[in-house]
């Protein structure tokens, strides 16, 4: 119980854009409820959003950063390298979460001193030690996972049931459970269960979500008229201790909100943000589709050519953001060189590295979104009433596309069969062909995607709604504080 019936919660997010970015969300969200907020994390996550959480405080709210310092070197990682994108090589992934276990002592001394006490520490899952802090300071850990309910559910239950032990890769898995029939190849499954060549990131994992287990509760992103029935069957599993406040990306009406989030290069980013947006201007309502595989995206030169090709074909306009490209010199070598900038210009918007995903996703003229089927990007698509191309790479980004396409109708796959763990992708080469994007582009972005183009708005008005007065998510969080303000 914090002292002065004043809650303060401590965040500790895992330093990767697709967690950091929504729990700087939550904290201006929980501000906003009259409650004091700590981010938890290293200088050069915190330069990210800094100038986010100024605006927060100079607005009336009471979030505070607490910076520890990040021992990279010391751990075999470049200078400077505090979040997973900038890694060189997924290779080095174990070394990263051992340099962020050091950072375990420190937190559980700011904790001992910090005022007001905290009324618990609301921490990513994949940072298990601070179950160790939560417990030895006395206070509720509480996990925010950043995925959605169906991603819970469908793991849990193959955990619990062992459905897919024994299967091949391209065997057919149902999950067991569930209210609806959903069906996976083996291979499309997550880590935890459909585990990688690398047996101590396997190892990690299943620590992780051993000590998962023991948290008092979960904030999950996400929003109940998407899920309702995965989000009722996790509150059954939890004992009621979920709480859904999402989408969390809602929070950010502000343009220079929207176009600083994530980045701690605004200059840099204003060089392409200009010329984008009046290009974007002068296009016609829903004519554009935005193109993005995420932060962590490594697919191969091959790979990243037949999506060129895709998009090319087509014929239609489009915003394509490149990032993280393996062997991106070849790369971008094919883009230039190869003629393929010059075939698209006009046509085409190419930006390299980070792009203000919310607020192009919000413009008039954006009509689909072609996504990695992330759990943000999935909610930013979502929230902005857009139809989408699902192409799921890694992780439980196949549960996602089951989201999109399956429960929601918002989306059409571009037919991925299989999961690429981070750092195998030279095992797979080609997966996907030019004829497979311009068939599934096809499909969201002409006069037969108009019924599914509703279907995404309506959807898109739900997900405001929820954050509002009385709606689901705001309720949510309503019981959430009472909760955590209850004595112990």
């Amino acid at each position: 119980m914090a002292c002065n019936n004043r809650l303060h919660f401590i965040l500790v997010p895992l330093m990767c854009p697709g967690h950091l970015l929504p729990m700087v969300d939550l904290a201006r969200i929980l501000a906003g409820r009259g409650v004091a907020v700590t981010l938890v994390t290293t200088p050069a996550n915190a330069d990210r959003f800094r100038s986010t959480i100024l605006r927060a405080v100079h607005s009336g709210l009471d979030i505070r950063l607490h910076e520890i310092v990040f021992p990279s070197s010391d751990f075999g990682l470049p200078e400077g390298c505090e979040n997973i994108d900038a890694l060189p090589s997924m290779d080095l992934m174990m070394n990263f979460l051992n340099a962020a276990r050091t950072l375990r002592d420190p937190l559980g001394k700011f904790i001992e001193q910090v005022s007001p006490r905290p009324a618990g520490v609301i921490s990513d899952k994949y940072l298990d030690w601070t179950a160790e802090v939560a417990l030895n300071s006395g206070i509720p850990r509480i996990l925010f996972d950043g995925m959605s309910c169906l991603t819970q559910v469908c793991t849990h239950n193959l955990l619990v049931s062992k459905a897919h032990e024994g299967l091949s890769g391209s065997a057919v898995v149902v999950i067991p459970g569930l209210p609806k029939n959903l069906e996976f190849r083996k291979s499309q499954l997550p880590g935890i269960l459909n585990p990688g060549k690398n047996p101590d990131w396997q190892k990690a994992r299943e620590e992780i979500f051993a000590l998962a287990e023991g948290a008092y509760g979960m904030i999950v992103n996400t929003f109940e008229g998407l899920e309702s029935d995965y989000v009722k069957s996790l509150k059954e599993m939890k004992g009621g201790k979920v709480w859904c406040v999402g989408p969390l990306s809602l929070c950010n009406k502000d343009v220079v909100d929207m176009v600083e989030r994530g980045s701690k290069k605004s200059a840099a980013c204003n060089e392409h943000l200009l010329p984008l947006m009046s290009w974007l201007d002068s296009q016609a309502e829903n004519s554009v589709l935005y193109v993005c595989l995420g932060s962590l995206n490594r697919l191969l030169p091959e790979q990243m050519k037949e999506l060129g090709f895709g998009l090319e074909a087509s014929g239609r306009p489009f915003i394509w953001v490149i990032r993280g490209a393996n062997k991106g010199e070849e790369f971008e070598e094919w883009l230039r060189e190869g003629g393929y900038e010059e075939r698209v210009s006009g046509r085409g918007f190419l930006i390299r590295g980070w792009a203000p995903q919310v607020l192009i996703l919000s413009h008039r003229a954006v009509g689909g979104f072609l996504t990695h089927c992330g759990w943000n990007s999935s909610l930013e698509g979502i929230s902005a009433g857009l139809p989408m191309v699902t192409w799921p790479l890694f992780a439980e980004q196949f549960f996602n596309e089951k989201v999109i396409v399956q429960i929601s109708g918002v989306g059409v796959s571009v037919g991925a069969k299989l999961m690429i763990h981070l750092g195998e992708e030279e095992d797979h080469g080609v997966t996907i062909t030019r004829d497979d994007v311009k068939d599934a582009v096809e499909e969201v972005m002409n006069e037969k995607g108009a019924v599914m183009r509703d279907r995404a708005k309506k959807l898109g008005e739900m997900a405001r709604k929820a954050l509002v007065t009385s709606g689901s998510s705001y309720n949510d969080l309503t019981m959430f504080l009472q909760d955590m303000a209850k004595d112990p």
